[in-house]
């Protein structure tokens, strides 16, 4: 591992970004970095102004070059058992202890510590530098982003979204839909239950049918499929209703996530689970009149799919692999996909230490990273 490379992700890691938090430190202690080897950088902001992507191109304005794209925001720490500070770097036992060493700020930290001998190289095709936000709660930042890469940089080649893959190309993910219901009942006295409509009652008979909806998934699963788990899945995270035990419930509030397999739209399990909630709607009107479902989405990211392309043979000839594999999560990769990008994943570190207390990321990952983008930028530089 190199110093630069430490130094590079000690420094990301310092950087508090959990989703619910701005992260424009990090983004301007980035956009300075670059400006001190001669780099323009270009914000693309939220409405709020309160957080930013970047991106950024290394070498000339012409076609062909590589994308390299990362998101910058992490998962919450809260009520973990952290045995360090999870925004201080520990390096220990041949790891890097820290929250988002793996998940995914080692990455985009390896690439950009290598800016300088990037410069150095003289590259006849560009790196281009794509830094989001809130990938974490729904991918929301890298729309956006994608739109000025669009119109805005000569076109890449390919793209390469940098998550932890343990530097194995990946060539298909799943997509993620993030829903949140609400039911209002009506409150009664509890041992009066034929004057109420209780909606954390009917709540569960919604996430019962939900889980019914995955069930049907598994028993259905076909042998050939790559993903494990080998279905799309439906998962109720976060239940919030009810006052008191003796208060037949008024409001109960569920949100929930569909996981769908590429080519399985998630909007049918909704119009299911809508035509279901439709259902239990008589009942619950003749003793309250308004009483209510309803269900918004708070987020929709489509998957990747494997369709081959400049970015596999990239990515396969730089790791010596002849094919890719799939991973069940869901990252910016489909969208840069929807867009018309050629994308693959494979980036440093396993996902089975991402969103974990301690989280780490071995060290020899952040060498194998290093190799991976020195042989990327030998040939974009001859």
């Amino acid at each position: 591992m190199k110093p630069q490379s430490l130094d590079m992700i000690t420094t990301l890691i310092g950087f508090d970004t959990v989703s619910r938090n701005s992260n424009l430190e990090l983004i301007h202690h980035v956009r300075d970095y670059l400006a001190g080897h001669g780099v323009e950088s270009h914000l693309v902001s939220n409405e709020e102004q309160t957080k930013a992507n970047l991106f950024a191109t290394v070498g000339p304005d012409v076609e062909g070059g590589i994308v390299l794209s990362g998101h910058t925001d992490v998962v919450p720490v809260d009520g973990q058992p952290w045995d360090t500070d999870p925004f201080t770097v520990v390096q220990k036992d041949g790891r890097l202890y820290g929250r988002g060493t793996c998940d995914m700020k080692a990455f985009s930290a390896i690439a950009l510590a290598m800016v300088p001998d990037l410069i150095k190289k003289g590259l006849k095709r560009p790196i281009h530098f794509a830094l989001s936000y809130d990938e974490e709660i729904g991918c929301f930042g890298a729309p956006s982003m994608i739109d000025r890469l669009l119109t805005d940089i000569a076109k890449p080649s390919a793209v390469i979204v940098g998550e932890p893959t343990s530097m194995r190309p990946i060539v298909a993910h799943k997509g993620i839909a993030a829903l949140r219901t609400t039911v209002i009942g009506h409150e009664a006295h509890s041992s009066q239950v034929q004057r109420g409509v209780s909606a954390v009652m009917t709540a569960a008979k919604l996430i019962a049918f939900i889980d019914g909806m995955m069930a049907e998934n598994k028993a259905a699963t076909d042998p050939a499929c790559r993903f494990e788990p080998p279905y799309t899945t439906l998962h109720v995270g976060v239940v919030h209703g009810g006052t008191a035990l003796n208060i037949i419930s008024r409001e109960c509030t569920f949100t929930w996530d569909i996981r769908s397999l590429p080519g399985d739209d998630w909007r049918r399990y909704l119009e299911r689970f809508q035509a279901y909630a439709d259902s239990l709607l008589p009942a619950m009107r003749a003793i309250a009149p308004a009483a209510s479902i309803s269900t918004e989405i708070l987020a929709d990211a489509p998957p990747l799919q494997d369709r081959g392309g400049v970015a596999q043979d990239l990515v396969f000839g730089l790791c010596g692999h002849t094919h890719g594999d799939v991973v069940p999560y869901a990252a910016e990769a489909g969208q840069f996909q929807e867009r018309g990008f050629s994308v693959v994943l494979c980036g440093p570190g396993s996902i089975d230490q991402a969103h974990q207390p301690n989280e780490y990321i071995d060290v020899s990952q952040v060498t194998a990273c290093e190799h991976f983008l020195e042989k990327l930028t030998d040939q974009l530089a001859s």
